[in-house]
Parts: C-alpha cells; sequence; structure tokens
C-alpha cells in the first residue's frame, strides 16, 4: 500500500491496509511518517511500516526545475523501495499524489509481476490548476500523464459514481476485463462512528445530573462548531469568516443566538495565512481555536460538537471530502459548500444543508441556532436522521465491492 504523502493524514489508505490485513494479507505500507497513524494499524501484527524520505521544496532556481529535481527524486526514492521488499501480489496506491508514483508503481508491477489496484481519490492534475492555472503547461503535462498511466492499472477504486462514469466515459478506463472502475464510496470509517451517546458521555460541553447521573447538553453554554482541512487552495476560510463575521453581529444584537466555539483542525501551507486573517477580526461572540488533532482524539470533538462545516470545494467536482463522512460518522450534522457531486453524500435539509456562499452560509447559521439549544429544531432533526440512518461501515462496503475482484484476480 503506497502513499506518496503523509500516513497519518491519508485515512482511506490506512483503512485498506487494515482491511487487507483482517482478511490475510501481510501488508507494507509505505509513506511519509509525518503524523502518527491510526492505533489500530500500529498495533497490527500483519501491517509493516515502511516510511519515505519527503524532500523538502528547494529554494534555489526556477520553480519548473525545482519541482522536476523533486519528481526525479521521488522517483528514484519510491523505487529503491518497492524493489528492497519481496514481491507483491497487489499494489495500492492512493492517486493523488499520483506524480511519478502510478510510472514507478506500474513499473515495479512490470518487473514483479504485481497487479496494480489505484484509489481515486480526485485528480492530481485538476489540484494542481488551482495553483497554476488549468492551461499551465505542467497542469497540461501533468493530465497526459495521469491519463496514460492511469489506463494501465489493473483495478481502479473510486470515491464516487460520478468519477466512475468520468473514468470510463472520459479516460477509457472501461467497466470489463483490466482497469475496472469500482466505487468505494465515502462509507463510514471505523474508529470514526460511534453513537452519539457513546460520544456524548465524554462530550466537551456535558453536564452529568447528581442525583440521576442522566448526561444533557449543558444549558446557556457556547455552540460548537467544528472543521477540519489540509489548508490547501481547494478550501476557502475566508467564507466562513465572512459568514461568522455576520453571525458575530447578530448575536451581539441581541438575535437569541449562541456565542460559538469555532474549532478547525488540521495541517497544512495556508494555515499561517489563515491566522493571520483571523487574528485581524475583531469578534465578540466568537472564539477560535485551530489544533492539530490525534487519530484517536477526533472522533470525541466531532461527537461533541453542534455542527460542521466543509468548504471543499472539489477542483475535479468529482470527488467527495472524507471529513463530511467523518462528521456523520459521529452523527454530527454539517452545512457543506456546494458542488457537482456532493448530493451523493450530503442530502439538503435531511442531514444537513448546502450553501454557496458566505451570504447564504450565514443565514443557516442563523435558522440551525436559533432558540439554541432546541431539540425540536434542525439540528437536532438532522442528527436523528443521521443516527437513524442505514448507511454501511468501511468493513461491509469493503468486503462488498473490493474483497470480491482480489479473490477473483
Amino acid at each position: 500500500v503506497v502513499v506518496l504523502g503523509d500516513v497519518g493524514r491519508s485515512p482511506r489508505m490506512q483503512y485498506h491496509a487494515l482491511s487487507l490485513a483482517k482478511h490475510g494479507f501481510a501488508v507494507t505500507l509505505l509513506g511519509f511518517l509525518n503524523s502518527k497513524p491510526h492505533s489500530e494499524l500500529l498495533q497490527s501484527d500483519r501491517i509493516r511500516l515502511v516510511p519515505l524520505t519527503e524532500l523538502k521544496s528547494l529554494r534555489a532556481g526556477p520553480r519548473v526545475l525545482q519541482y522536476g529535481v523533486k519528481v526525479v527524486y521521488q522517483a528514484v526514492h519510491l523505487l529503491w523501495k518497492l524493489m528492497g521488499r519481496d514481491p507483491a501480489t497487489y499494489i495500492f496506491l492512493q492517486n493523488p499524489p499520483g506524480l511519478p508514483a502510478i510510472a514507478v508503481c506500474w513499473f515495479v508491477g512490470l518487473l514483479c509481476g504485481s497487479k496494480l489496484v489505484i484509489d481515486w481519490h480526485n485528480y492530481g492534475y485538476s489540484i494542481m490548476g488551482l495553483v497554476h492555472g488549468p492551461q499551465h503547461t505542467l497542469v497540461l503535462l501533468a493530465k497526459w500523464y495521469e491519463k496514460l498511466f492511469g489506463r494501465l492499472s489493473h483495478l481502479n477504486l473510486c470515491v464516487t459514481n460520478a468519477m466512475r462514469e468520468d473514468l470510463a466515459e472520459n479516460w477509457h478506463i472501461r467497466y470489463a476485463g483490466p482497469g475496472t472502475p469500482v466505487s468505494l464510496q465515502m462509507t463510514r470509517r471505523p474508529g470514526l462512528s460511534a453513537p452519539v451517546d457513546t460520544a456524548t458521555e465524554r462530550s466537551l460541553f456535558t453536564e452529568r445530573d447528581p442525583q440521576s447521573g442522566v448526561v444533557t447538553r449543558a444549558p446557556g453554554r457556547p455552540a460548537l462548531l467544528v472543521s477540519s482541512t489540509s489548508w490547501t487552495e481547494d478550501e476557502d476560510f475566508s467564507i466562513l469568516l465572512a459568514a461568522l463575521e455576520k453571525f458575530d453581529q447578530l448575536t451581539f444584537s441581541g438575535d437569541n443566538l449562541p456565542s460559538l466555539v469555532c474549532v478547525i483542525t488540521g495541517k497544512g501551507p495556508l494555515k499561517e495565512h489563515y491566522s493571520h486573517l483571523i487574528s485581524q477580526k475583531h469578534f465578540r461572540h466568537v472564539q477560535f481555536s485551530t489544533p492539530w488533532l490525534e487519530a484517536e482524539d477526533y472522533p470525541l470533538l466531532l461527537g461533541s460538537a453542534d455542527l460542521g462545516v466543509c468548504l471543499h470545494k472539489s477542483s475535479s467536482g468529482l470527488d467527495l471530502p472524507m471529513k463530511v463522512v467523518d462528521m456523520f460518522g459521529c452523527c454530527l450534522p454539517v452545512c457543506a459548500l456546494n458542488f457537482k457531486c456532493l448530493h451523493e453524500l450530503v442530502r439538503h435539509g435531511e442531514n444537513g444543508l448546502v450553501f454557496t456562499d458566505a451570504e447564504e452560509l450565514a443565514a443557516q447559521l442563523q435558522v440551525l441556532f436559533s432558540k439554541f439549544p432546541d431539540h425540536a429544531g434542525k439540528l437536532s432533526q438532522f442528527r436523528r436522521n443521521l443516527r437513524e440512518s442505514e448507511e454501511l461501515r468501511w468493513d461491509e462496503s469493503w468486503e462488498r465491492t473490493v474483497l470480491p475482484l482480489l479473490m477473483d484476480r
């Protein structure tokens, strides 16, 4: 299982490794170990972690040259690490990032008889386009590369039906034979799907009646809003800041709204930029925190929160945000920025709301937190709907969609 990125921030690949190990495979997981992987993965005696060395960005020379040196280094380093292992039956690869990993893994598979399985989270070239523009030479080259080597895989997994259809129609990855695209949709992950009652027992904002022992959400407390991010160009947090400025004004005017604690978790290149923007704001009823949480602590935060906010705008329009899956797994309602296939996950008015700009998000926050905490309000209704839903867990979905394909080969 190969991740040319941080293993601790690649949940789907961690759970691929766990599912493979559960079904008898000996698994080698290669990736950057910048943050702690899930404890279940660390404790498995069938999974071996092999760290990859990340080449930090060069500071000298043109940007194209810097990028070229990094790609060459990663290709040679990954090839050396893979060839130093016993030949594998399958190579599972996360894409993106797929440059140069797809070509290297395909080449190793060709030499060693391994079958290449690509798990398509998104298209790498579309993410590059957010930075350089869609017609930049590097972006067009990355698109050509991704299409060429993507067709050479033996099996392709994807996160949405829309991506599965796009792989078939526009990338000529067909439904039969090598390159079969299978939709392993965003199912609830193990470890992030505790019943809300369990999470509430450990909640940050609850109280226990000393006589009855009943745990309830504390009255008069602030509302807790949570978002998570990799602090990259595919999420515009200025939308959230603008919406919260409006919410802060309404709260100050006595519009029967609670104070708000906004927790934004994650690591990434734009964190300092947005932290600076937050520090320049003068909120009176909104407080911010931007921590990094380990995998075991994250469900506690989600189970304690009142609302999740997702600002993922999808560079391709074909992927889905894992953060929303995590929130739903902890029965946390969501307000999410709308894009092409979001409806495959967020059903507007049923398990959350979708918005298109800061003004619409501000209006939704006003409605959802009106008379907070209101046990008959929309937030409580969304939470009940999530608790009663019968969406598949990861293990069930993996065993139904992926395992039979591996056994057939």
